[in-house]
């Protein structure tokens, strides 16, 4: 059998096993392991080894559990409450205000958590029952809460490019810096597209009464400063990174230990708060370790069978496709995956055939990363199998129904499609900010 034969059937076999509901990690390893040991023997138990090692030896991994403890710590000490009231208060006399203020507090969620799941968590929690109580559409605050949610593993500190960082072999930093401009860009396109048609359609996101907004000045500031509080904690975690004073792992400190000064300060640090913190993030770490020791252990067989080479040869000489077409067919192939795979299962399954070719393309990794987070999210909200979809089902009231859910979507959808064909055509978007940092 030929090594494009082989690794088209280990590519075929792991996918079979998440069919069947495998763990990704199990699946992707398991087929790894097997097809080292059958290639090449005994001595194919070094792979796993040199994964293994290769990543107790990476130092910026230690920044995982840190961000992730940051955005528990928040999460379970209720300052996201403090946010939405924020944004209840200041933007109720606006036309679909409040969904323009979830956005805002999608933002702040992202910068304070860096996963999707925490946005869409806090999101169905807290602002969709304050929206729907207020009279606003249905289906336009379900498709407000499923996108803004898009952002969190874009806005640094998006643990999903850690992950990424790791397995392409990236700098952290370069991928963090080159996801700010582009996470804005969208958030500023989706608070457009809702401003414009609660503008033409004022039902679906009704104005506030004045009655339902009246506060005292002290109040709006006091509910103003509480909105500043996860600027704050980001700014002192990345001021001094950016300034060159500290590294990317003490940076992650600084963070992780200003966010809990912040709920010890807020008199919400409990027992069961720090318990809950600590639990998920230990769990929510493990997870991550496991599947970046079976991508590695995957794509160092890949690596050994010459596949992206072989890959390389059929598009660009067999085929004749130039790089822009091959790219816009590898995109596309994340919008399939994404029907019955979550980001970080697209991740580790494509990322050894993936990131060589791109490189092999002439084409910027750090970039590329940015199209990769951009691209997932879309798949994720894409109908009829997108993973945010069945999640939103599941944290919804019963009066909201999946049709609802696949209808609220698609504006949202093609507003992503428009920002990733920006950044696109205009990979300064992603790229200016790093390029000034880092000087390159």
């Amino acid at each position: 059998m030929s090594h494009e034969m082989i690794a088209i059937f280990m590519f075929a076999t792991m996918m079979l096993m998440l069919m069947t509901g495998q763990r990704v990690f199990g699946a992707i390893g398991f087929v790894a392991a097997i097809a080292a040991l059958a290639l090449w023997g005994t001595g194919g138990s070094n792979i796993p080894f040199s994964s293994a090692m290769k990543l107790m030896k990476w130092y910026p991994l230690l920044t995982l559990p840190m961000f992730i403890f940051m955005g528990y710590v928040l999460s379970e000490s209720r300052i996201a409450d403090d946010l939405y009231r924020m944004f209840h208060v200041w933007m109720g006399p606006v036309n679909g205000g409040l969904a323009i203020g979830t956005i805002g507090l999608m933002v702040l969620i992202s910068a304070m958590n860096g996963l999707s799941v925490a946005g869409m968590a806090i999101g169905a929690t807290i602002a969709l029952p304050e929206l729907l109580k207020r009279g606003y559409d249905k289906r336009m605050v379900t498709g407000v809460i499923q996108a803004g949610s898009s952002l969190g593993i874009l806005v640094p500190p998006s643990v999903v490019l850690v992950l990424y960082a790791m397995i392409a072999r990236q700098p952290v930093g370069q991928l963090w810096l080159a996801g700010v401009f582009p996470g804005l860009v969208m958030a500023g396109m989706f608070i457009l597209y809702i401003y414009i048609r609660c503008k033409i359609q004022p039902q679906l996101g009704p104005a506030l009464p004045s009655a339902g907004r009246e506060v005292s000045r002290s109040e709006k500031f006091r509910l103003l400063r509480a909105g500043l509080l996860p600027i704050a904690i980001f700014a002192a975690m990345m001021v001094p990174f950016v300034n060159g004073w500290t590294s990317l792992v003490e940076s992650s400190a600084i963070g992780a230990m200003t966010a809990f000064l912040a709920a010890v300060l807020k008199g919400r640090m409990t027992r069961d708060v720090f318990e809950n913190s600590v639990r998920q993030t230990l769990a929510i770490s493990c997870m991550f370790m496991w599947i970046i020791l079976a991508a590695l252990g995957f794509g160092a067989v890949f690596d050994g069978l010459g596949a992206v080479r072989a890959i390389d040869n059929l598009f660009t000489e067999q085929l004749g496709l130039d790089p822009w077409t091959i790219l816009i067919l590898m995109q596309l192939s994340f919008l399939i995956m994404g029907t019955f795979l979550d980001d970080t299962a697209m991740l580790v399954i494509v990322a050894p055939l993936y990131v060589p070719l791109v490189k092999a393309l002439g084409f910027d990794l750090v970039w590329y990363g940015v199209l990769y987070t951009i691209t997932t999210q879309i798949a994720y909200m894409t109908p009829p199998f997108g993973y945010n979809l069945f999640l939103m089902r599941a944290m919804a009231p019963p009066e909201i129904t999946m049709r609802d859910i696949y209808g609220s979507i698609l504006p949202f959808v093609l507003v992503m499609v428009i920002a990733l064909a920006l950044i696109m055509v205009f990979p300064g978007i992603a790229l200016w900010l790093p390029g000034y940092v880092y000087g390159f």
